[in-house]
This record gives C-alpha cells, sequence and structure tokens, in this order.
C-alpha cells in the first residue's frame, strides 16, 4: 500500500516509518527542512517539502496514496484541523489515520477504554472538536481512523527524557510530582509503530487507545529512570505548583492517574503489545 505520513522525522514517525516499510509498505513523508528530509530517506521513505501549514501540498500527497497516518504535531486545534481536512479531502475514500493521545480522557478511576469519558487538560483540550471533525467522514463515504497514543518509551524515550532524566541529572535526583502514587498508561515506541500499521485496515469510525495494558506508578517510574541514570533512589518529590514551574502545562498531564487497557485493538485488529515490562526499559533495558 502507497502511505502519506506526516511526523515522519519525529519520535513515533521514525519508528512508523521503518514498520510500515517493515510491512511491504511504500512511504512519502512530508519533511520541513533538509535535515527531515534526509532522514526520512535514510529509513525508507521518499521525502514530500513542505510542513502542516501547506495545505495544497498535504492534499495533493494525500491524494496519491492509498492511505495517510498523520503524526504530526500541531500548534493549534486549528492547525490540526486544517490539516487534517486538506489530507482527509486528498485521500477521499482511502484510509486516514490522525493521532490522538490518552491524555483526554484525564484521571480515569480504574482501567477504563476507549469508552471512558473525556476530561483532558488545558494541554489537550483542543483535541475533541478535532476528532470529532475527523471521525464524521465516516458518515460520508470517508475512512477516518483515531489512535491515541499513551505515554511512549522506549528508543529516545523523548517525553520522559526531557522532563525527568535530563533535569535529573542536573539536580542529581529525579523529579515525582507529589507522591507518585498515580499510574501512567505507557507503550513502547515499537508497539506504537506497529498499532498504526494495524490500523491500515480498521473499520471507519474507530478509535483505538494505545497503550500497553501496564501501568505503573509514576514514583516506580521516576525511581526506573533515576537507576538508569547512575542516581539510584534519588528521587525528588515536587508540588504540582512546583512542577508547574520546572514544567509547564504538561506537569498537569504527567499527574494524571491513568489505567487503559489495549483490549478493543487486540480484538479488532489482532495487536498485541510486545513489551510488558515498562519498568525494566526504564531502568536502562532495551
Amino acid at each position: 500500500m502507497k502511505i502519506f505520513l506526516t511526523g515522519g522525522s519525529g519520535y513515533i514517525g521514525k519508528a512508523t516509518i521503518s514498520a510500515l516499510v517493515r510491512h511491504g509498505h511504500t512511504v512519502e513523508a512530508l519533511a520541513r527542512n533538509d535535515r527531515a528530509a534526509e532522514t526520512v530517506r535514510s529509513l525508507g521513505a521518499a521525502p514530500v517539502r513542505g510542513g502542516l501549514g501547506d495545505l495544497g501540498v498535504l492534499n495533493a500527497a494525500a491524494a496519491r496514496a492509498e492511505a495517510v497516518v498523520h503524526l504530526a504535531q500541531a500548534e493549534t486545534g486549528d492547525e490540526d484541523l486544517a490539516a487534517a481536512t486538506a489530507m482527509q479531502d486528498g485521500i477521499g475514500t482511502g484510509t486516514y489515520v490522525h493521532t490522538g493521545g490518552t491524555w483526554v480522557y484525564g484521571d480515569t478511576n480504574g482501567v477504563v477504554d476507549e469508552t471512558a469519558p473525556w476530561n483532558p487538560p488545558p494541554l489537550v483540550a483542543w483535541r475533541k472538536p478535532v476528532e470529532e471533525a475527523v471521525l464524521r467522514r465516516a458518515q460520508h463515504d470517508g475512512r477516518p481512523v483515531v489512535v491515541q497514543p499513551g505515554l511512549l518509551y522506549g528508543g529516545e524515550n523523548r517525553l520522559i527524557d526531557i522532563f525527568y532524566a535530563t533535569p535529573g541529572r542536573k539536580a542529581k535526583a529525579i523529579p515525582c510530582i507529589g507522591d507518585g502514587a498515580n499510574h501512567w498508561a505507557l507503550v513502547h515506541i515499537d508497539d506504537m509503530a506497529e498499532l498504526y500499521v494495524a490500523a491500515l485496515k480498521a473499520k471507519p469510525g474507530s478509535v483505538y487507545v494505545g497503550v500497553g495494558g501496564v501501568n505503573p506508578t509514576a514514583k516506580e517510574c521516576s525511581l526506573a529512570v533515576a537507576r538508569a541514570v547512575g542516581l539510584d533512589g534519588k528521587v525528588v518529590s515536587l508540588s504540582l505548583e512546583e512542577a508547574r514551574d520546572q514544567m509547564g502545562p504538561i506537569a498537569d498531564a504527567f499527574v494524571l492517574d491513568q489505567q487503559l487497557t489495549p483490549a478493543r485493538a487486540e480484538a479488532e485488529l489482532g495487536w498485541v503489545p510486545a513489551h510488558t515490562d515498562p519498568l525494566a526499559v526504564l531502568n536502562g533495558g532495551e
């Protein structure tokens, strides 16, 4: 299948291009500059020069494809919806896979699935109207699918490294918000890439959370990161106000208590997470 993909030079994008190519798909990937173009080319994708604001480029690339995978992180809901609309117009009746995130569910009060009510922190509140608009295309011969990744780990370990490991090395202690009893809905980057591949065959209007089904506490994760960077046992508790000062608005997402199940994707797509010991990976394993 010929796929057009955005965000190909990013954390999820690089893993997803590799997975798509490995499964025999041909990939064109949006590249906003020479560095991004070289990155996606090295992974086996053909670069398409442009950014999320280049709606004509997005539309034309989608029209050439049989499916679209939208991974790029927009700056605003308006930007994301404009890009999604251009690509859905271009792909027509082909599959369009849109990226959301599990933080939109807020605190889950136990283990939940995609039917849980939304209670997003301000950081991701803009996603709801975008995803609703994307999914409405299913009523008009479109094939929209929404994938909602949990908190990613493995590989470059992007958010956990930026907000936990890197500042922790400097402070000689890994941060933890409050007592860290809240749970994180984690997913390994390689499993997430495989879910995007599997989502290409999903029924129109489907929504899938991308989680590993193992939801350790934030404190357990901080302790694992501490061991990985040679600061065994050295974790410092931050109040939410202190965390907001240090991390910005993402602190309100890290403090969410989330437990989610991948049961729907397992049952409908045959996607089974291969990585079920996130603490071992965060502890420095592969």
